[in-house]
């Protein structure tokens, strides 16, 4: 268990092992320690609910994959 562990009942609430990961290996990696997760992918800066979820990871993303384009 990581220094990352609650401290009642020893759950994961935070993954710093998945920064520079893609998307979806991060999702695997989270999901493989809290199979329950509701996981949702927000661009860094995104307004977000404050009310607190034990079942909610939420994954921020700010590298752009392709180059935009018109059309």
């Amino acid at each position: 268990m990581s220094s990352t562990a609650a401290a009642a009942g020893g759950a994961k609430t935070s993954w710093p092992e998945v920064v520079g990961l893609s998307v979806e290996e991060a999702k695997k990696a989270i999901l493989k320690d809290k199979p329950d997760a509701d996981i949702v992918v927000l661009p860094v800066g995104s307004i977000v609910t404050a009310d607190y979820r034990t079942d909610r990871v939420r994954i921020f993303v700010d590298t752009v994959a392709q180059p935009p384009h018109v059309g």
